[in-house]
């Protein structure tokens, strides 16, 4: 059995031309039909009367986790997951440090019916400094005797590709490749990541550039093949 996991920052449906158009990440995500998706940039507009996320469930038939990192009274913005897979568990963990723009993460355990899957979906900072402890956060999530999947992926704002948080990242999963997801117009920066335990369970990992994707959003989407 094969799972397919997507990351995804959306830059909250603004395409490369300026233009909010939650439509066109609607037409993406169905045309990568994944069985799991982490979403960046969720900005919790309201499209034809209907929240962002809840629209984007609507016209994909997903499931959707909420996990918003910046919570105001007009104005929720962050994480999300939408899934195919029957949801077990959901826990919201904040990366936030003092002085910097809150971040977040998704901790969730899904029903993969052979076994269970932890999926773990984030947006790091932009400081170097900043992603060190969040990425020392992020790794206590996960236990390395498990005899479950379990899954990294998200939007790592990570340049330096010898910077500490890969390496640690690497020396915890295994080394996976970087592939270029942004700009998504001409892309040369591996920003977006996704990472699997055991290592031997990734099968592929490529970014989606078709058309509709270079224009929806900044980023491209990365999807990883799994074997369950």
């Amino acid at each position: 059995m094969h799972l397919t996991l997507v990351t995804y920052n959306i830059h909250a449906c603004v395409g490369t031309d300026g233009r909010f158009e939650p439509a066109r990440i609607a037409g993406v995500l169905r045309e990568l039909d994944a069985d799991v998706v982490a979403l960046q940039e969720v900005d919790h507009h309201h499209v034809d009367g209907h929240d962002l996320l809840d629209y984007l469930a609507a016209k994909t038939g997903l499931t959707a986790i909420a996990g918003p990192t910046l919570l105001r009274e007009s104005r929720h913005y962050g994480n999300a997951i939408l899934t195919k897979l029957p949801i077990l568990t959901v826990n919201r963990v904040d990366l936030t440090l003092p002085g910097r723009e809150p971040r977040g993460a998704l901790d969730v355990t899904l029903d993969g019916k052979e076994r269970h899957v932890q999926v773990v979906a984030t947006h790091l900072g932009l400081k170097p400094w900043e992603r060190r402890q969040q990425v020392r956060q992020l790794l206590k999530l996960f236990d390395i005797g498990s005899k479950d999947i379990y899954v990294l992926l998200g939007d790592l704002n990570e340049w330096f590709l010898w910077g500490r948080p890969l390496r640690w990242l690497h020396g915890h999963f295994r080394s996976t490749p970087h592939v270029a997801t942004y700009p998504s117009r001409q892309p040369f920066m591996a920003l977006d990541r996704l990472w699997v335990h055991p290592r031997r369970r990734l099968a592929k990992l490529e970014v989606h550039a078709s058309s509709l994707a270079r224009i929806a959003s900044d980023h491209l989407p990365l999807k990883g093949t799994i074997e369950i």
